[in-house]
């Protein structure tokens, strides 16, 4: 007999927190927490199969497996994004496109270390937090439609991935004050890739508002989340 296994999936930000728990064939979801509730959150002192720690780091540059160096990672990742003197560079593998995904955490990196010391798996092992950007790939071949669009959006800034099918368009993050200014970044996306919204639905791993929903709806045929 398969028995289910508990899974909790958390995003962590600059601005707090949130969990989805998926056990006993039910979802549960919380809102946007702020960070001084994580003591409080009853649902972190419980031990899950599977822990999923998701961090909203605009620092990560997607580069392919064959151009991929340990020891020129903190070069490689320095030449697209803003790093500090000697600041931690890490890579997680996403063999799904052949590629390497560098990326530092340390925005937020206090709360960050904190969820990974707290939420612990079945067996006690600590859960490696890893950029939104590498869930956010590895979640594109459950979309069902061939223009598969997915996108979060968290303390000012827009984070993209686009494929065809099997093939990555795009994975990038874009600093976006709004989301009026987000959903520029979107369409600009989408027009240089030649991709029609009115025949395309995009997808969500940030929980959107009414208005900024309904602004998407205008556009595309579907908004959903996962």
């Amino acid at each position: 007999m398969k028995q289910n296994t508990d899974r909790i999936s958390i995003q962590v930000g600059l601005s707090g927190y949130s969990f989805k728990i998926q056990a006993d064939n039910e979802v549960q979801s919380s809102e946007w927490l702020s960070s001084d509730r994580i003591f409080t959150t009853s649902e972190f002192q419980k031990r899950y199969d599977e822990v999923d720690i998701a961090v909203f780091t605009p620092k990560t540059a997607l580069v392919p497996a064959q151009f991929h160096a340990k020891e020129a990672e903190y070069k490689l990742l320095s030449d697209v994004v803003a790093l500090r003197e000697g600041e931690s560079v890490e890579s997680v593998d996403v063999p799904e496109y052949n590629a390497v995904l560098l990326y530092s955490n340390n925005i937020g990196e206090t709360l960050t270390r904190v969820v990974s010391e707290t939420v612990l798996r079945t067996d006690g092992s600590k859960a490696r937090p890893l950029p939104v950007m590498y869930y956010m790939l590895k979640s594109l071949a459950s979309l069902p439609e061939y223009n598969k669009i997915l996108a979060a959006y968290m303390d000012g800034v827009l984070y993209l991935v686009l494929a065809q099918g099997a093939t990555l368009l795009l994975c990038n993050s874009f600093k976006a004050p709004d989301f009026t200014t987000a959903m520029y970044f979107i369409f600009l996306a989408m027009k240089r890739l030649q991709l029609n919204p009115e025949l395309s639905t995009i997808s969500f791993m940030t929980q959107l508002d009414y208005e900024q929903e309904m602004s998407l709806y205008r556009y595309f045929r579907s908004v959903e989340y996962i």
